[in-house]
């Protein structure tokens, strides 16, 4: 995990290098547009992942009447059930897990940014104390948000990005999801309660970012349908 921190810090003083040659010399700005422009980096790279992922989804969508059947037609043996839909995931090219994959890599990131802004704060030169480094109306970048306004804001956007989904979901799907959704939307809010600022605006860009790409995949699906 350690060369994860190091790189992500590398990384990160490199794009405040970027911000910085365009003229921004504020701290209060070129962290904040760094967290920001960092965030959009990353979602691009993973972009390939995510766009897989929604694949993934669509195709899930799409079997979903004849794993119905096939639970239905082996109601009493579990175990029959199991591999008649590993035979239809087989036959159909679909991976089952292929919708976590962008999660999976998106939590070593998460937590190897709570290390990284947890340590990059920076210091006078002079006294050799930490910089109070303000962004909007968050007081200090590396503390958590006094207003709470950004733990909120957390839970809304984690929720909101895991209900607009790219592919539409039987109302039977939907119902068994509304529970987990809201679910990690408190434990994100919770979470976000005492993590820094810095990585709550991380994870609150990312959560946007997801909630437009998910509405722009929606948009043209429904075109394609249309058409």
């Amino acid at each position: 995990m350690n060369f994860i921190n190091v790189g992500l810090t590398r990384f990160f003083e490199f794009i405040q290098s970027l911000i910085k040659l365009i003229g921004v010399t504020n701290p209060s700005a070129y962290y904040g547009l760094s967290i920001i422009l960092f965030t959009i980096i990353i979602r691009l790279i993973l972009l390939p992942l995510n766009l897989k992922q929604m694949k993934s989804q669509a195709a899930m969508q799409q079997v979903q009447p004849e794993l119905k059947k096939l639970q239905e037609k082996y109601k009493n043996d579990p175990q029959k059930s199991q591999q008649e839909m590993m035979k239809l995931y087989k036959e159909k090219g679909v991976n089952p897990m292929g919708g976590c994959l962008p999660l999976i890599i998106q939590l070593p990131i998460l937590w190897a940014l709570y290390y990284v802004f947890r340590t990059m704060q920076p210091l006078d030169p002079v006294t050799g104390q930490h910089i109070t480094v303000s962004f909007l109306w968050i007081k200090n970048l590396f503390a958590p948000d006094q207003l709470r306004i950004l733990p909120i804001l957390a839970g809304i956007t984690t929720y909101l990005s895991s209900i607009i989904m790219p592919v539409q979901m039987d109302p039977a799907q939907a119902k068994q999801m509304g529970t987990m959704n809201i679910g990690m939307s408190v434990m994100m809010l919770f979470m976000a309660w005492n993590f820094t600022a810095a990585l709550v605006v991380y994870w609150v860009t990312n959560s946007l970012i997801q909630i437009g790409q998910n509405l722009l995949v929606r948009k043209i699906n429904s075109k394609k349908e249309e058409a």
